[in-house]
């Protein structure tokens, strides 16, 4: 995370009593939330807080209560720094064709996993290929004048198909991907790209990730990382020059595989990244990879990048 990088740069005790700070605030919001025991770490917190929290909260003016996350998957490691300063963060999920919201996190229970439960009078199941369905007064009667894709997206009685893959535990809903950017391989293993790009930018070094591999006989990914832990690796693996320029040394590329590998540690064997191919320019809405809501138009990436993907899967 950017606020971990611009830490590191002060040196001293400082990211050290920052990652005190949200570990202690963190375990503080579990046993709250009573989901972790007590622990003697929490005798700290009346200490953390003023000495740290509140200094970093202030810088968001210092009159924030809750922040409500949506639009786009709430990262883990995102959700536990702010919560662990001591930020209310809740998650909540809908569409425009639910009028829109569909399920929220409330603050006395809190799953920054989930995007929490559904809403008085909303019902949710699980149809085919783990697609999550709801139904309620607030689904739309139809687009204007397309019966078609009405019928499409609505079924008969009245579910609305989100298009979202998800399960649902303990009365919460947890998003797992979206059903047309599930990649299958040639081989006919299915991965969804979301869950280990999640995974992967969970590491500070990666600013954006997209897997790819559809139809293809291994997993490749188009790689941008943060540009000052960027900077960093390249002084720890004593390279030189322009940083630009050096993200196509064999030895970043290793480097950075490596770091990739050990992220998707826990994810199957075909799940794995073979290859990947560093980018120097990130994806934004301006230059048209990112839709509104920061979600990766990949059918555009993958023409932007079309020969660096070849690349990938050539020799």
């Amino acid at each position: 995370m950017k606020v971990r990088a611009g830490l590191a740069d002060k040196g001293g005790l400082a990211p050290q009593l920052f990652d005190w700070t949200v570990d202690v605030g963190w375990h503080r919001f579990n046993y709250q939330q009573q989901r972790a025991v007590w622990h003697p770490k929490l005798l700290l917190w009346p200490l953390l807080q003023p000495l740290v929290a509140n200094k970093i909260m202030a810088k968001l003016g210092g009159r924030v209560r809750v922040a409500v996350c949506g639009g786009a998957p709430l990262s883990t490691e995102v959700a536990k720094v702010f919560i662990g300063l001591g930020l209310p963060l809740i998650q909540g999920y809908g569409l425009t064709e639910s009028s829109p919201v569909i399920s929220v996190n409330r603050l006395e229970s809190n799953d920054p996993a989930s995007v929490g439960a559904p809403l008085r009078d909303v019902e949710v199941k699980i149809g085919e290929q783990d697609e999550l369905l709801a139904k309620s007064p607030g689904i739309m009667l139809g687009y204007w004048r397309n019966e078609e894709v009405t019928r499409a997206i609505v079924d008969a009685q009245g579910w609305l198909h989100t298009g979202d893959k998800a399960t649902i535990r303990e009365g919460r809903i947890y998003i797992t991907g979206r059903l047309k950017d599930i990649i299958v391989m040639a081989n006919g293993e299915k991965v969804s790209p979301a869950d280990m790009e999640a995974a992967v930018t969970k590491d500070g070094l990666f600013e954006q990730v997209m897997v790819v591999g559809e139809g293809r006989p291994y997993l490749t990914a188009l790689v941008v990382l943060q540009y000052e832990l960027q900077r960093r690796l390249l002084v720890e693996l004593g390279l030189k020059g322009e940083p630009v320029q050096l993200l196509q040394h064999e030895l970043v590329k290793k480097a950075v595989l490596q770091r990739i590998s050990t992220c998707l540690r826990e994810f199957p064997g075909y799940a794995q990244i073979r290859r990947i191919a560093l980018l120097s320019e990130p994806w934004t809405i301006e230059n048209g990879l990112l839709t509104p809501t920061l979600k990766l138009k990949r059918t555009v990436i993958c023409e932007t990048y079309r020969q660096e993907i070849e690349g990938l899967y050539r020799g």
